[in-house]
């Protein structure tokens, strides 16, 4: 038997050699600037840039959201009705369009003026709303907002207010002052009268005589001639506050009886529904004879009888004095005073 030969044991390879790695140069370390090179490239902050770095104006924000949500900014419903009656009269002391400026100023101003009025407002009733479901989220009433703050408010928005008036004349600045007392003394009427709308209706309807003596330029002469004109307006809008703040009242007349607090509602009782329909025929006949004495023409009474089905239809959803039915009553008096207008528009367009 041959042996086989025994293969030679494979012996390990051994490693490639490595190729040298270069050692790292040293980095060497950023250079310091000197003072003067630092206080070049980095400029300091002005005095009013380092002030403003310090607000917070996330806070700033809230702040500004519960004044807005304090004045009713976010509920235009009655500014629309506080300026309806004021372009009315504007329009009807004109004649035609009124002058760019002074519409300007009372526009602005018929905001400004309501919002200080729901300022007022919920300062003077701070107490009741708490107490009444559709108003104890009011900012005042919710302790959102402090009664230190609401006077704050109030007090820069008649300011504002009483600055644009500074611009139409002296017979328009003295009328002003009538309208702020009657702005300021309003929301305490319902503690000692059951005529608060009334009342409501000539501190809304005082842009009226404002509005005539500024489009008149301070002429008493023609203040005087106006005097009629702007007389029976200035009744028509008595009326027309009253209707729609009667059927505004007419959702917290429960919770007023309750509190204590008085309006034309409670006054009326049971008959509430025939005497406001006796009080929107009173005042179409009131705007008929501004018709008259303003020499509208027919798109004037057009827009008139678009307004007398608007009140029947009023009258119509209120019959089972349901709140949200008396509501929307409410808010549709924005349609009766937007279609007269349009119709006195129309009248002196196409004159």
């Amino acid at each position: 038997m041959t042996d086989k030969p025994v293969p030679p044991k494979s012996r390990p390879r051994p490693p490639a050699p490595r190729t040298p790695v270069p050692p790292r140069k040293p980095v060497p370390p950023p250079a310091r600037r000197t003072p003067a090179i630092a206080k070049a490239a980095v400029k300091p902050a002005s005095p009013l840039a380092r002030i403003l770095a310090r607000v917070d104006w996330a806070h700033v924000r809230e702040r500004l959201t519960q004044y807005a949500q304090l004045a009713r900014m976010h509920r235009p419903i009655g500014a629309a009705l506080l300026l309806w009656p004021t372009w009315w009269a504007l329009w009807l002391a004109a004649g035609d369009f009124p002058p760019w400026g002074t519409l300007c100023i009372f526009t602005l101003g018929v905001f400004l003026m309501r919002s200080a009025g729901c300022v007022m407002n919920d300062f003077a009733d701070r107490k009741l709303d708490p107490e009444v479901k559709r108003t104890q989220d009011r900012p005042l009433a919710a302790g959102k907002v402090t009664p230190r703050e609401a006077i704050y408010v109030f007090v820069v928005l008649i300011t504002l207010a009483f600055l644009l008036v500074l611009l139409t004349n002296t017979l328009t600045v003295e009328l002003s002052f009538v309208g702020a007392f009657l702005a300021v003394t309003y929301p305490f009427m319902k503690r000692y009268t059951y005529l608060p709308q009334v009342y409501l209706g000539c501190a809304f309807g005082w842009s009226i005589p404002m509005a005539f003596a500024a489009v008149k330029g301070g002429d008493h002469a023609a203040f005087v001639a106006a005097l009629p004109l702007c007389g029976l307006l200035f009744l028509g809008n008595v009326l027309f506050s009253t209707i729609y703040d009667t059927e505004y009242a007419m959702v917290d007349r429960d919770d007023d009886i309750r509190m204590g607090a008085k309006s034309t509602a409670i006054l009326f009782g049971d008959v509430d529904l025939p005497i406001l329909g006796i009080l929107m025929a009173t005042f179409l006949f009131a705007m008929l004879l501004v018709a008259q004495r303003g020499h509208l023409h027919w798109p004037y009474f057009a827009g008139a009888g678009i307004a007398a089905a608007l009140f029947a239809w009023q009258l119509w959803i209120m019959r089972r004095r349901d709140r949200d039915a008396c509501f929307a009553a409410f808010r549709n008096n924005n349609w009766v005073g937007g279609v007269l207008w349009v119709g006195i528009v129309l009248s002196y367009a196409m004159k």
